[in-house]
């Protein structure tokens, strides 16, 4: 429940300004979600939130590629434990 809760929220922050998360460098950017830009919000239990945004001066739209737990973060972005 407490997750669940921390998406909405963020979301909400996310539709009230789109730039809300940290921006991933593009040579960061795992092939696979193929987008230009990536950003990246951090949920309540180490959970990730992964959006990209698209559009132009008129409207701006985001979309959620992906929630995923912090292991699955750090491997999908290779991230090496210290």
């Amino acid at each position: 429940m407490q997750l669940i809760k921390s998406i909405k929220e963020k979301i909400n922050f996310i539709k009230s300004n789109p730039f809300y998360g940290n921006n991933i460098k593009k040579s960061q950017i795992p092939k696979e979600y193929n987008v230009s830009n990536l950003w990246r919000v951090e949920l309540s239990q180490f959970w990730r939130l992964l959006y990209t945004i698209k559009g132009d001066q008129i409207e701006i739209i985001c979309f959620v590629l992906d929630i995923i737990d912090h292991q699955t973060y750090d491997k999908k972005f290779r991230y090496e434990k210290k």
